[in-house]
């Protein structure tokens, strides 16, 4: 299971709970940019990057970014494409900064994309001054799109083939089943670019999938996102996978926060599928969410991989996260060799749940694309799913 995607670092992805920054991406600390970088513009907080004007920047540098200033030199075609090429690819608000800029280089750079063109060396109130209606227009958007039951569970696996996609999915049927009975909407998305078959275990056959929303970039709204849901019959709006398979390091932070951003907007609790390699968007979204489910099995394997998928987000300063270990296809067996202390033991902390094992039902359920209940009424699956239900919309603060 690879852990970051190739040439890619931990830096590149942004966990977006922290407060967002301004960065400013400058060839030299000359005028107020020394002083900027220890100082908070538009009560903003500033990260100053020396590099060459025109050096790539990697678009993943901004996600989660409050906004950024670029410099562009005016004479250079490679720095002024650089601009051009990074409007293009991030929805961050972007000001370009450079020396006595010609009229036809504001112009150009403003149909580029850019917010605003401020002049070199720069100054502190010329970036204020910049800031102050995008801060203003961020504020508004954030007060009209509030949701005060939104909230983010993601489901990531100490492996593949640990049945983590069936059991949210059946756990996602009966969340939002009760949720409708008190109001309110319940999303699931598929993030799974590749192998993701949720829509196919719900029995779901959706026309439109992630793939539109992510084709959208700035067009994205909440009228595309509610066109794009396939509704199950529990209530439960499901945005499917990809149909065809996409490279994961081809998907960019911003673009999927984006699209979680508007669904948790949209329907309030949102589940998602992360794919089992790590990616710096994956990293990202597991950093926002208010739960996160490991599944694993009761195997040495499986406790083995689950505690390196602990461990990586303990390195990435995320060790603080909510995380709930649920043991799938559990064994109530005499003859078990692993108990559930040594497992507690093992990963270096309790496991929150069980759920039993009847893979044959799970299996029936999924070849049917039905609720396991549609089955069989009653079983130890379900009645541990519902468990697993009420402990999580307790954690989340949800009336039921």
């Amino acid at each position: 299971m690879s852990l970051i995607t190739p040439n890619e670092t931990a830096l590149n992805w942004k966990p977006t709970k922290r407060e967002a920054a301004v960065h400013l991406y400058m060839s030299g600390a000359e005028g107020d940019a020394a002083e900027l970088a220890t100082a908070r513009v538009a009560g903003l907080p500033i990260t100053l990057n020396i590099l060459p004007a025109s050096d790539w920047i990697n678009p993943e540098e901004l996600a989660g970014a409050a906004a950024a200033v670029i410099q562009v030199d005016a004479d250079s075609a490679a720095s002024v494409k650089r601009f051009q090429k990074l409007a293009s690819a991030v929805e961050t608000p972007l000001i370009a900064a450079s020396y006595e800029p010609p009229l036809a280089l504001v112009r150009s750079l403003i149909r580029s994309g850019a917010h605003d063109v401020v002049p070199l060396p720069l100054k502190f109130d010329d970036v204020e001054t910049s800031l102050a209606p995008l801060i203003e227009q961020m504020n508004r958007s954030s007060e009209a799109a509030a949701v005060t039951n939104a909230k983010l569970i993601s489901f990531i696996k100490s492996d593949g083939g640990v049945g983590a996609t069936a059991l949210m999915s059946q756990l996602a049927l009966r969340f939002a089943e009760r949720e409708a009975a008190r109001g309110r909407q319940t999303c699931l998305i598929d993030l799974d670019v590749q192998f993701g078959d949720v829509a196919f275990q719900l029995g779901l056959q959706p026309k439109l999938s992630l793939a539109e929303l992510l084709d959208a970039g700035t067009r994205l709204d909440g009228d595309l996102v509610r066109a794009t849901i396939t509704e199950h019959a529990s209530g439960l709006k499901v945005i499917a996978s990809p149909p065809e398979m996409m490279p994961l390091e081809g998907i960019q932070s911003d673009h999927v926060l984006r699209i979680v951003d508007q669904a948790t907007r949209e329907f309030g609790t949102v589940f998602v599928d992360l794919p089992a390699n790590w990616t710096n968007w994956s990293l990202s979204l597991v950093a926002r969410s208010d739960i996160i489910v490991l599944v694993t099995e009761l195997t040495v394997t499986g406790l083995n991989r689950a505690r390196r998928q602990l461990s990586l987000l303990e390195s990435q300063d995320l060790g603080e996260l909510d995380v709930r270990v649920v043991i799938n296809r559990f064994e109530k067996s005499l003859t078990r060799t692993i108990s559930l202390a040594d497992a507690g033991h093992a990963l270096g902390r309790e496991v929150g749940y069980t759920v039993a094992n009847d893979y044959p039902l799970m299996c029936a359920a999924i070849d049917r694309g039905v609720p396991i209940r549609e089955i069989k009424r009653k079983t130890a699956v379900g009645k541990d799913l519902d468990t697993l239900d009420a402990g999580i919309a307790a954690a989340l603060g949800l009336e039921r």
